[in-house]
């Protein structure tokens, strides 16, 4: 038997909506600890993560350890159904085939509940190895969602620099060249307006912007996302979500041999 309550409804939507342009089908997994869910994207580039926190729920039921399958484009339309206030709770018993969604309005005067057919879907877990990164940056949300979407009127990739002297996004397409750098400053009255750069060494690496901005569908559910890189390794692009959890999108970079193969 699986019963999770989550009083802030709204923050299942804006979970959704953050996954559901780059993940068709996936598995949500749940636990004693938490509701999570490791899926790829259609064509294998870009992987997501997420966890939320079993203490996030103001009820959390999971009697044993359950794969859920849902395609994603079809909860998203049940999850728009609730509004923004309302209390969504997640129900399923054991061995059937079929999930329910239960909406209240804050004061109880509307229930209104969906049910779902599940998916069998076939998917690896994936171990993601904690890796120590080079360059740490975080900085403001909308301000990364905001240099994505500029960079992409006019290159597909961004080659992402991190110096002690701040972050730098380059791109360069048909029309010109574009660089945005962004220095640190920790010194803003508002911490979740500040750019932090934690930096063991110098690194630049380079990304599609596509998948960039598919990930800062995210935006809305923090003010702030950590770029967490290294050479060689994926982009680690990490929304906190409220006290309860996080959503994490990696990225594995470009590789120069890609570039020539294309010119």
């Amino acid at each position: 038997m699986l019963e999770l309550r989550l009083v802030q409804g709204s923050l299942l939507k804006k979970v959704l909506e953050a996954m559901r342009e780059l993940v068709n089908d996936a598995n949500f997994d749940c636990s004693a600890t938490g509701f999570s869910l490791q899926a790829m994207d259609s064509s294998h580039v870009a992987l997501v993560a997420l966890l939320l926190r079993s203490e996030g729920f103001e009820h959390y039921r999971c009697d044993r350890n359950l794969s859920i399958g849902m395609n994603l484009s079809n909860m998203s339309k049940m999850l728009r159904c609730a509004g923004n206030d309302d209390i969504i709770t997640i129900k399923a018993d054991d061995g059937t085939d079929s999930v329910t969604f239960m909406f209240e309005s804050p004061n109880q005067d509307k229930i209104a509940d969906f049910e779902m057919k599940l998916m069998d879907i076939d998917s690896e877990h994936l171990g993601i190895p904690d890796a120590e990164y080079q360059a740490i940056v975080r900085m403001p949300s909308s301000e990364f969602a905001r240099i994505c979407k500029d960079l992409s009127s006019i290159g597909d990739t961004v080659v992402i620099s991190v110096t002690k002297e701040g972050v730098k996004f380059s791109t360069a397409g048909d029309i010109g060249t574009a660089n945005i750098v962004c220095r640190q400053n920790k010194t803003v009255d508002k911490p979740e307006e500040a750019t932090v750069i934690e930096m063991q060494e110098p690194v630049s690496l380079t990304f599609a912007l596509r998948y960039l901005n598919s990930f800062t569908k995210a935006t809305p559910l923090s003010e702030t996302v950590t770029l967490s890189l290294s050479s060689e390794l994926p982009v680690v692009v990490e929304y906190k979500i409220a006290e309860m959890g996080y959503i994490r999108f990696y990225l594995a970079p470009k590789i120069e041999e890609d570039e020539e193969m294309k010119s």
